[in-house]
């Protein structure tokens, strides 16, 4: 039986929970398969990636259970060093 969503009605807004987790495989030419919201670091490092408007940055030193708020289209291969990312949106 699947389970029930008591919240499918209600508007999502920017604080509300997570939709929808994929895990991530930083890349320098493949975009991620939805703009995130947030991005979930499962090992701590630096994550380079490229924003919803185009702008290139490398976030460092994330720490190990960090849940990064920020749209990416693309999560860098080259630059990032964190582990277990996964895209949340």
């Amino acid at each position: 039986m699947p389970a029930i969503d008591d919240y499918a009605q209600l508007q999502t807004g920017l604080d509300s929970p997570y939709r929808h987790a994929a895990a991530v495989t930083p890349s320098d030419i493949v975009d991620l398969s939805n703009v995130s919201r947030a991005i979930y670091v499962g090992g701590a490092g630096n994550i380079a990636l490229i924003t919803e408007q185009g702008e290139t940055v490398t976030l460092i030193g994330v720490t190990v259970g960090s849940v990064i708020r920020i749209c990416a289209s693309r999560i860098k291969a080259a630059g990032t060093t964190a582990t277990n990312l996964v895209a949340l949106w």
